[in-house]
Formats: C-alpha cells, structure tokens, sequence
C-alpha cells in the first residue's frame, strides 16, 4: 500500500524539524517496522512538507492507539508544524496521479 499527503511546517522550524528526524527516536523506528512501513520519505518545499510511505497494509482503524510512541512523536513535533487539537499532524492526502512499477 502506497499513501502520501502534505503537512505544514510553522515559519522558522525547519532547522529543528529536519534535526528532530536526524536523530529519530529508536522506538519510533521500531513501531514504524512493526507497523509494516518499508519506505517512508519527507520532502520540504519551503514550509510545505510532502510525506510519502509504503506499507504491507493500512493499519486497523486508522490511527494508533493512545499508548503508541508515534502519539509522543506528534506531541514532540506539535510546537514545529500545524497540528489538530489532539497534537496529530494536519494532513492533507494526495491523489495519485501516476505510478510506475519499475
């Protein structure tokens, strides 16, 4: 399963945003596996960040559940991007306009 979206970074955050995913948090590497993701990459074009991730397939229900590291993740990257009131990101999906398998 293939899945991309778009973020927003908040003006001047983009030093502390790509130092933050420098320096990942093992665990977080660790749920992201357990999770099924192969390949997951973000790109910035000025405050706009585009997300792209591979996965064995969409995980039941949707969001992880409360106890999940990926909540303290978010809560960690709150203050440098546009979030929701529960601290997830704001995203916003892209459609798929072209695929080729290689």
């Amino acid at each position: 399963m293939r899945q991309a979206w778009v973020m927003k970074l908040k003006p001047g955050h983009e030093a502390i945003y790509k130092k933050k995913h420098d320096e990942i948090w093992p665990e977080m590497v660790a749920q992201m596996k357990r999770d099924g993701v192969r390949n997951y990459s973000i790109y910035r074009h000025g405050l706009l960040l585009f997300a792209y991730l591979e996965r064995d397939a969409a995980l039941a229900g949707g969001k992880p559940g409360p106890e999940s590291i990926v909540w303290k993740w978010w809560a960690d990257m709150a203050p440098h991007m546009e979030t929701n009131p529960d601290s997830s990101p704001v995203v916003e999906p892209v459609e798929e306009m072209f695929f080729f398998p290689g």
